[in-house]
This record gives C-alpha cells, structure tokens and sequence, in this order.
C-alpha cells in the first residue's frame, strides 16, 4: 500500500514518465544498472520497476537516517565499490537467481554527466553472465536532491523520466590475469553507461531542443556573447529567432535550401534556429571559397537564395565577390528588417514569443536541418545534408563522454560554416545550456588568448594549426581556467601538444570527423585517453574495416549510424540527394583499432604515394618532418614522375631543413627510407583553406608546375 501511495505521489509531483517498460523480457538472474543523478534514484526505481530487486548501494548512503528509513522498505545491499571481496556478495545473489540493482557510478554525479564508473560491477556482470538492463534516469539532477554544483538549474519538482533499454550482457573478457578481465570488464560496463547515455536521448528538432532549453534552464538566462560584449539570454536570442525566421519565410518556399553568408555572431545562430522553426534549411557558405567555391557551392544544393551581412560584405570585403555569383538572389538582413511590418510585431510579440511551439513549422526530427560543405582540399566541394536528428545525436554522442555542463563557457572562434564550429559552436552550447564567445576569425592569434582570458572560457576548439599559434602568443596564464582544450579537423603535431603541456599545463584531447558524420567520429576524454590515437569511437557507431591493396598496416574506414549525412548534393547532379550505400559512409581515412576500441589513423587513401611500386604515407613523411624539425610547418604532397610513379614533395617553412635531418628522423621513428621526400620546398607559409587545413589542392598544383 505504502509503495503504490508513494508512486502516486512521485507521479504527481514530478511527472515521472516511464518508456521502454513494456518490451521487457525478464530472465532471473538480472542486474539492472542505472546512472546516479540524486538521492531519488534508489526510491524512484523501487517504485516504477515492475519486479522485486535487491538494492546494491554505497555504505556512506547509510550515514544519512532519512535514507535508512526508505532502504528500509526494500530489500538493500551495502558494499564499498571499490572492494573485490563485498562484490562476491553480489555474485551470489545474482547466482541465486535474484534481480540486483546496482549504480556502477558508485557516488551521485557531481558534473550531471556520467563520473567514474567501477570495475566491480562490470566484472560481476561477467563472471556471473548477468543479464544487463539499462535504466536511464534523467531530470532528478536538476531537483534539490542532486549534490550538482555550480550554474545547474534547480527545480522543487522538476519533470523526471525514466528509460528502459534493451537488455545486453558483457561477456567474460581474455586475457593472462584476473586484474586485467576486470579491468577490460570495467572498461566495457563504461561503454556501455555511455551508450545509455546517448541511446536515451529525446529525438526532435533542432528548435524543439533550443526551447527545451530554454524552459529548463529559463529565458532570463544569458549565454550568448559575441563581439559587442553584450550576454544575451534565451528569451532575447528566442525573439530575435523568430523575428529572423519570419522575414526569411518571406522570401522563401517551404523545405526551400536557402544560403547563409554571415560571420560568427549572435544574428548568425539565430538565423540558423529562426529557418529551422520556419522550416527552412540553411546552407553554409564558406566564405573564404571565393566566387568560384561560393557558386559551384549554389550549383550543388541549388541555391536560389542567399542571406547575408552588408556590414559584414564590406568588412570582409567580399562585395565583388559575391557581386559575380550568377542566377542567385543575394538579400541583406538590413533590408530584410524593413519587410518586417507592423503585422509581423504583432505576431511576434502577441504570439510567437509566448507560443513558439504553435508557431513553429511542421518538421520532422529525419527531414533536412542544414547544408554543409565539403572543404574541397580535394575537388570541387559537395553538400552534406544532416538531419535534425543526425546533429542531435552527434551533440548526444559528444555529451555521453564528456562532461559539458552550464558552468562552462565555450570560445567559437572556429567558422560556423565548418562542420566542427557549426555543430559544436552554433547549436551544442544552446541546446544544452553552456554559455559561448563567439568570435569572427580563428586567424587572430594575438586576441583570441586574451580573450579567452578576459572572458573566462572554459572550452576551446580548435585547429591543430590554429592551436599551435595560439600558443606561441598566450601568456602563460592565459588559459588559466579552459578545462578542455579539442583538436579536430587535421593531425595534432606533437610539437603543439608538448606546447600546450609544458607552457599552459594543459592536455590537448585529439578528436577525429568528417563532414559526412556531423562531425565528430571519436575523440579522446579524461576517462578514455591514449596519446597517438583520437580516442574512442563515440557510442551508436558502427565502424568496417577493409583491407586495402599494398597497405599491410590497418583498413579503410568506413562508419555507420545516427550521426551519418542523409546524402549528398553533388555539382554534376545538383539538388538531388545521393544517399550513403545501406547507411555506411567511406571515411577514405585507412586506421587501426585497437583491443580497447582506440582509433589510430595512418593516413588518407588518396594522401598515399607510389613510389618505386611501394605506397609510402604522406602523412608519415609529414611526421618525419616534423621530429626532424619541431618547430616548422610542413606538408607533403606528389608529382608524376615516368620511371618511379611519383616523387614525394617536402613544404616547409624551416629554411634549413635537409634530406640528412630527416633521414635521422625516419631513422628514430622506423619509417622506411622511401618516406624521404626526394624535393623540398622552402615556402614562408603552408597555403591553408579558411577552416585551418592544409590546402593540399594548391600545394598538388605548385608541386606540378614545378
């Protein structure tokens, strides 16, 4: 009676919703884990699960006398986590064919993300081969009965949910001792909370996840800033949504592609949401393609329509160039604003803004959400097409591992129409209550450390390129207060990375994406880190490895899952989307995984010469260059030569770098000999595209001039 009164009232005072319950099938020896959000979570599942369980809980919870009172009610364990010997206890229960219920975390969560998780558990669940029921448990955090500290919202009865998922098990891991099967079994019971994490998360659009975060974390929150200083909060950036998504559905069809060319500022992220409410998807321009890149980009997604700055065409002068795009209808938001009549105030302020949900379009969570393009270092660039879902649940994926939460504050100096700074800068930080900087141009090396410190950002993205010279002109305490620093879009020089350890104390996470997958594939966390690798695969992807011919190392990559492109839009068949092969996008990347699930990359198909009959990576010639000459850019590209097939071309910005150094180098690092590049070319700067890579493109043309 006690417990049916008791799950009423928890019903009625915080709304609890139960999903995935009805697809149980229970067997006997059951071992239900669950994230630990708040001292509800032991009460909530004793109510809302329908069988009898034994409750496996921390001793310390025993301390507390309103907790013995309610363990009282059901049958209850206490063990230290870190004990082999009380884990025994649990064996047994579950080899008895009871239901345990156990939180691998051991303590509440501090961060509101997943904390340490226990080897204990996991080798339980191995050596007794448990089934595993995953239960999510999601909203008691934000209640007055979490430990969560710093800028978390609080509510007196927040909305909680719980989510059952599909059963699974973790299989006794091989290997010589016992400490290292209950290692690997740790390791996997974490992939497998992480998985949870992200296969739990609500599906929608990209407005219906800004306005779940608006209400949780409330409209007067301000946490959007850009180079007017200026904090702007969810209510203001929610009207300046809809008023911007009003006056682009003016000029525009329903599911129409409409181009964006604007810099990194606030009216940018908010013409981004304001067309997905109004069912628009938007195209971003890289403005740093030139006319050519810019119209073979409008040829590709058939853009009829582009919005941009005046203000911002003058400043970057970009005027004439986009004056010369051909069979497109460029409009300025200056003019754009004067469309904005007394009707349009009205509906704004009398009823968009208070019913944003009744004003927004009907979408879906699988339609379009954006067009973002390929960097063309390699050809003419392609559309990628994401979904609402895709870009959610590459955000999802990233949060399951690491733990971004509303005390930090992000620096975006990367460009929006970057896939990293679109999905990590534009949408990440708002649909999940963290607050950002946005800055117009990653180039400005001097500034951006200063800014960071002036501002107290606590994320950063960036460039291996870009990071590297923002070390070279910080002060040391600059960075005082990032918590993580994330590289991504090219390889890490090892010479940044032992900058940023020794000057700052800070260790650079190396991540690894494409366009095509939203973007983040994998990346390195302060729970999951190996040096030389990029971490992990992110949870609900699928990778395939295939052998490819004269590469004896590794195979070529190729992924499925949530976070995969729709498809493409191509120039030669422009607005007409081509879909990925059953879901699997080719990365083109050739990589090694490891026992642990660790990604190495060893280089591109198309970055691998030929040369005597042997494939030689460029990559590695790049690495040689790099040890023989720490402080130098460099990049490797080839040219046709009749009798060896190709010759490889050494650019480098060190003067006097010679074949002797980096024959040394090769030496030390046990690359093969034909990995010395038979030219080397002295440039003043390596030629970089306007996201901070190489530009390979140029540097294969320079090379075959020569």
């Amino acid at each position: 009676m006690l417990k049916v009164l008791l799950r009423l009232i928890c019903r009625m005072l915080f709304r609890v919703e139960v999903r995935g319950i009805s697809n149980l099938s229970l067997p006997g020896n059951l071992l239900v884990i669950a994230n630990h959000e708040s001292f509800l979570d032991g009460l909530l599942l004793g109510l809302f699960l329908p069988f009898k369980a034994t409750f496996v809980v921390h001793s310390t919870v025993l301390d507390n006398r309103l907790f013995r009172i309610l363990l009282s009610q059901v049958p209850h364990l206490a063990v230290d986590p870190t004990s082999p010997l009380a884990m025994k206890k649990v064996i047994k229960r579950l080899e008895a064919g009871e239901a345990v219920v156990i939180f691998p975390e051991g303590r509440i969560t501090l961060t509101g993300s997943l904390m340490k998780v226990y080897d204990g558990p996991g080798f339980v669940a191995a050596k007794t081969g448990a089934t595993i029921l995953p239960v999510r448990l999601d909203g008691a955090a934000r209640s007055y009965f979490s430990r969560l500290s710093g800028n978390y919202p609080r509510s007196l009865f927040p909305r909680i949910t719980l989510t059952f998922l599909e059963t699974t098990g973790i299989p006794m891991p091989e290997a010589p001792t016992a400490k290292l099967r209950r290692r690997m079994a740790g390791e996997a019971m974490r992939r497998l909370m992480q998985e949870m994490l992200f296969k739990s998360q609500a599906v929608q659009t990209l407005f219906g996840a800004f306005l779940d975060a608006a209400g949780i974390y409330g409209r007067k929150t301000r946490l959007l800033e850009d180079m007017k200083q200026v904090e702007e909060s969810y209510g203001e950036l929610l009207t300046r949504t809809l008023a911007l998504g009003r006056v682009v559905e003016k000029v525009s069809a329903p599911g129409e592609t409409v181009g964006v060319l604007m810099p990194n500022v606030s009216d940018t992220v908010c013409l981004i949401f304001g067309m997905s409410a109004m069912g628009r998807v938007p195209a971003m321009f890289n403005y740093t393609a030139g006319t050519a890149g810019m119209q073979n980009a409008c040829v590709a997604a058939k853009v009829r329509t582009v919005v941009t700055s005046r203000r911002f065409l003058e400043a970057a002068k970009l005027s004439d160039a986009v004056a010369a795009l051909q069979g497109v209808n460029v409009l300025c938001l200056e003019d754009l604003r004067g469309q904005f009549g007394l009707w349009d105030k009205l509906w704004l302020l009398g009823y968009a803004r208070w019913f944003p949900r009744a004003a927004e379009k009907t979408i879906r969570p699988d339609d379009p959400a954006v067009v973002l393009f390929t960097s063309g270092s390699e050809g003419k660039p392609k559309g990628v097409v994401h979904s609402h879902r895709g870009i959610l649940a590459n955000i999802a994926q990233i949060r399951a591992v690491i733990d971004f939460s509303p005390s930090d504050k992000f620096m975006i100096a990367l460009p929006l129409f970057h896939a990293f700074g679109f999905t990590c800068g534009a949408i990440m930080p708002l649909v999940t209550g963290s607050k950002m900087f946005l800055y117009p141009s990653p180039l400005h090396y001097r500034i951006i450390p200063e800014i960071i410190y002036d501002r107290g950002c606590t994320v950063l993205f960036g460039t291996s390129t870009f990071l590297g010279n923002y070390a070279r002109f910080a002060h040391p305490y600059d960075f005082y207060k990032l918590r993580y620093v994330v590289a991504g879009a090219e390889k890490l020089n090892e010479e940044v990375r032992r900058t940023w350890m020794e000057k700052f104390g800070i260790r650079i996470l190396e991540g690894y994406g494409a366009t095509e997958c939203a973007p983040v594939l994998a990346v390195n966390t302060p729970m999951a880190y190996r040096s030389g690798t990029v971490g992990p695969l992110l949870p609900g992807l699928e990778p395939k490895l295939e052998s490819v011919p004269g590469i004896e190392r590794g195979g070529l990559l190729s992924v499925r899952g949530p976070n995969v492109m729709l498809g493409y839009y191509l120039y030669d068949n422009p607005g007409v989307l081509k879909p990925p092969a059953d879901g699997w996008y080719g990365t083109g990347d050739v990589v090694e995984i490891d026992a642990d699930g660790f990604v190495r990359i060893l280089g591109r198909v198309k970055r691998f010469a030929k040369v005597a009959g042997e494939m030689v990576s460029l990559e590695t010639v790049e690495q040689i260059a790099s040890r023989a000459s720490p402080a130098g850019m460099h990049a490797a590209t080839t040219q046709a030569d009749p009798q060896r097939g190709e010759n490889i071309v050494l650019y480098t910005t060190d003067t006097a770098l010679a074949r002797d150094a980096l024959l040394a180098a090769a030496r030390e690092l046990g690359s093969p000999e034909l990995a010395i590049p038979r030219k080397i070319e002295a440039v003043k700067e390596l030629p970089l595209l306007g996201t901070g890579k190489t530009d390979y493109v140029k540097l294969k043309q320079l090379a075959e001039a020569a």
